[in-house]
């Protein structure tokens, strides 16, 4: 199991890497000089050029690239334009434990939703229980999250005054946008499930099992779910992805001072060594959650060597 976990970390270096390069390509495929941008529309051309030596762009691009790699290696992700603040200290400065923290909310009840549905829908498969619950599923796939949040801003804020309309921190402030985040992946953990736990009902120990007359309460979840669970644990690895770059938009619904906002207004403020170092950041926390969910491939079914 070490050797296997070794294995996993040394090859997720590469991709971090890769990473690491599109995300520093990021400032120089943008049209126009970063340089000229940064410092605005009314800048001197002596101003561009300071601008240009403090940001180190006279400099080659492997110059510039290796700088920013070992810069970021050591914790230095540069400053930021707007504040003068170093990139690390936007970041880390309760902005990112904020998303992270939504990001696991809203994945957190996404899964417990999402299965409890699909194990529900097989246990009561091809019946009209099954019908409703894959119809909710679909919708739950259709709504966009800023219209539900919304939508969930009027009536339990507006309308009802039951749950605060922005910030983060108490759990009436978490349930809005946990639904918000949550809802899309919520829906496609219970199809993914439902789907591959019909798959593994068609095999041929789950018939021995049930020939040996054994409770199908014990075959659905100690053989059926266990065993369909591999493709699940991929979806709700992307899923988690997927949440954390999603979360800009649910962060500017309900005012949550979380990194996707940090983002959208690094982009919109052009800041961009803010908006570098949090899509990087974001980028790293993805890889890793993708390497744990390999990893747990392995604790769930030792025999399997992804």
């Amino acid at each position: 199991m070490i050797i296997f976990i070794i294995r996993r970390i040394l090859q997720a270096v590469p991709v971090m890497i890769g990473v690491s390069l599109a995300v520093f390509m990021m400032m120089h495929l943008i049209p126009g000089d970063p340089a000229r941008i940064m410092a605005g529309e009314a800048a001197s051309p002596y101003q561009i050029e300071m601008m240009r030596q403090n940001l180190g762009l006279n400099d080659p691009l492997y110059v510039q690239y290796w700088r920013f790699l070992s810069n970021a290696v050591r914790g230095d992700l540069g400053v930021s334009v707007r504040t003068e603040v170093p990139v690390v200290n936007e970041i880390f400065d309760a902005r990112f434990a904020i998303t992270f923290q939504l990001a696991l909310v809203g994945l957190s009840a996404a899964v417990l939703i999402g299965l409890t549905i699909g194990v529900i829908s097989v246990a009561y498969r091809y019946s009209l229980t099954d019908m409703v619950l894959m119809v909710l599923a679909l919708m739950g796939l259709s709504i966009p999250n800023f219209w539900l949040g919304i939508i969930l801003i009027n009536f339990f804020s507006v309308q009802r005054g039951w749950l605060p309309i922005t910030g983060w921190g108490t759990w009436q402030q978490m349930i809005m946008p946990m639904i918000t985040l949550g809802i899309t992946g919520c829906a496609v953990i219970a199809r993914m499930t439902r789907a591959n736990m019909l798959e593994v009902l068609n095999q041929d120990y789950v018939r021995t099992a049930y020939a040996k007359g054994v409770n199908d309460r014990v075959v659905l979840y100690r053989h059926v779910l266990r065993n369909a669970l591999i493709p699940v644990i991929t979806v709700v690895g992307l899923q988690f992805g997927g949440l954390l770059m999603g979360a800009a938009i649910t962060e500017s619904i309900f005012a949550i001072n979380g990194m996707g906002r940090l983002m959208l207004d690094a982009i919109r403020m052009r800041d961009f060594p803010v908006a570098q170092g949090a899509i990087l950041i974001m980028s790293f926390t993805f890889v890793i959650v993708n390497m744990l969910v390999d990893i747990s491939y392995r604790l769930i079914n030792r025999r399997i060597d992804v």
